[in-house]
């Protein structure tokens, strides 16, 4: 499970890497996704009818998912991992918040204030950084987009095999994409949509983009929602979330091992004065996830089916 963690977390590094903009990762990470997961199907022969009631639901799915990767990456082409990392890790304070207004039951107070605290920390984020103001934006954004497609996934997680359901979400959200990218290149003409593919064998093997997009697919989503899926069978539901929640600490330490950017954030750019806003803002959203995860240990919040349906998203 934490092999898993770690590879949605390696997600971010990835993101990084990979010098397309923030849409045309994403549309070839749906592609390649798509392609791998439906070899997968055709060779296991777990081929599944999906209703077409619930075939649209999954691609208004696959299209918030698609949203929610634009957002992600953005966030980190326009600030760093780690703050994207950082306001993605609000996005189970926003699920447990719209939650209760999609299935109509009543708000918990506790999840209110968690909520509270959690965006107080992004606020803080924000105060004392607004040159990483447009990334803030499109992490929450990226936070808010995952709870909505948690919560329509949560619908009918349980009717279908998680990977049946990647396939179509990745597909449909494939095709919304390159409905849309058209758009940009009018108002953006300048964009690259050809990857970067200097020889493997060279100097800078590690500047192919096609190598970190066909980990990026393979590894951190067809791999990961496997790995998740076979520790789904042994684990408690309660280890598998606490792990889950995990993959911010993962992604934002890979970021400073890979990238050095503690050095961008810890510290004042030129300075050794520590960044408080950022460290007390990151604390405050460390502080929520922490205190949910307690929450957790109630029985009526023990359930598998976000994680299932996780597995592969991010």
């Amino acid at each position: 499970m934490h092999l898993a963690v770690l590879l949605w977390g390696f997600t971010g590094v990835l993101g990084r890497a990979i010098a397309l903009d923030s849409p045309v990762l994403v549309w070839y990470r749906m592609l390649l996704t798509a392609l791998f997961m439906a070899g997968i199907l055709t060779y296991r022969k777990q081929w599944v009818k999906i209703d077409r009631k619930d075939l649209l639901q999954l691609a208004i799915v696959g299209a918030l998912i698609m949203l929610h990767w634009v957002a992600f990456y953005g966030a980190i082409k326009f600030a760093n991992i780690s703050i994207a990392l950082v306001c993605l890790s609000t996005a189970s304070i926003f699920t447990s918040l719209l939650d209760p207004l999609v299935n109509k039951s009543k708000h918990d107070l506790k999840e209110v204030l968690l909520g509270t605290l959690a965006l107080a920390g992004v606020y803080l984020i924000y105060r004392f950084q607004q040159f990483y103001g447009l990334g803030i934006a499109c992490g929450v954004v990226a936070a808010i987009l995952s709870s909505v497609f948690t919560v329509l996934n949560k619908r009918i997680a349980n009717r279908y095999p998680a990977r049946t359901m990647v396939f179509y979400e990745m597909t449909t959200g494939w095709v919304f994409i390159t409905l849309l990218l058209p758009i940009l290149y009018y108002y953006l003409p300048a964009t690259n949509f050809i990857p970067h593919a200097p020889s493997l064998l060279g100097a800078e093997w590690f500047k192919n983009d096609w190598l970190w997009l066909v980990i990026l697919s393979l590894c951190c989503t067809v791999w990961s929602q496997s790995l998740s899926l076979n520790a789904l069978k042994k684990l408690s539901s309660f280890t598998v979330t606490l792990s889950v929640n995990l993959e911010p600490i993962y992604g934002i330490l890979l970021a400073f091992l890979v990238y050095n950017e503690n050095r961008e954030i810890i510290f004042n750019k030129g300075t050794t004065d520590l960044n408080w806003g950022f460290l007390n803002g990151m604390g405050l959203i460390i502080l929520s996830v922490i205190l949910q995860i307690i929450m957790l240990l109630k029985p009526r919040f023990t359930t598998t089916a976000f994680v299932k349906e996780k597995g592969g998203i991010d």
